[in-house]
C-alpha cells in the first residue's frame, strides 16, 4: 500500500463502466417517464 503513487491508476475501465451506467440510468428514466405519461393519458 505505501509504493501507491496519486494520480498514476489506470482509470479508463472504470470511466467506461461509469459511462455505461449513466447510459442505462438515463433510458431507465425516460422509459419509467414515458409509462407515466402513458398511464396518465388512458386514465390508470
Amino acid at each position: 500500500m505505501a509504493d501507491h503513487k496519486h494520480g498514476s491508476m489506470d482509470v479508463k475501465n472504470h470511466e467506461k463502466t461509469f459511462e455505461g451506467f449513466i447510459r442505462f440510468s438515463t433510458w431507465v428514466a425516460a422509459i419509467s417517464i414515458g409509462i407515466l405519461i402513458f398511464l396518465a393519458l388512458v386514465n390508470a
